[in-house]
């Protein structure tokens, strides 16, 4: 199980975009990397395309790069804080079976994320 997720509220700790906090947009595990909406913009020159209706056009574009996992810490949904994630192991009852199941929570605040 991921510490980082899709949909989690981040917060950059470095880089050009410290301090920065936004929603994961897309997790990339096999590299480690995370694209963060509206972090690490970069210009990309893009070239007409064809298209059956012509709305592919060129010039410059801004796109959200990937930033590595460890340059980023989830909020904590309590104190809106950067925060450790820890997991808990709980005893769920489904189907009339128990099973064991990981928990994602804030090492900050204690709450489940």
């Amino acid at each position: 199980m991921a510490k980082i997720k899709k949909g989690d509220q981040v917060i950059v700790t470095a880089g050009r975009d410290k301090g920065k906090t936004g929603r994961v947009l897309e997790v990339l595990t096999d590299s480690d990397r995370i694209v963060v909406e509206g972090i690490q913009r970069v210009t990309k020159h893009v070239k007409a395309g064809q298209s059956a209706r012509g709305t592919r056009t060129g010039g410059l574009e801004t796109v959200e790069a990937p930033i590595h996992v460890s340059n980023v810490m989830l909020v904590d949904p309590e104190t809106k804080k950067p925060t450790r994630v820890g997991f808990r192991l709980e005893e769920v009852e489904q189907d009339g079976r128990t099973r064991t199941v990981r928990v994602r929570y804030a090492k900050r605040s204690g709450k489940d994320i």
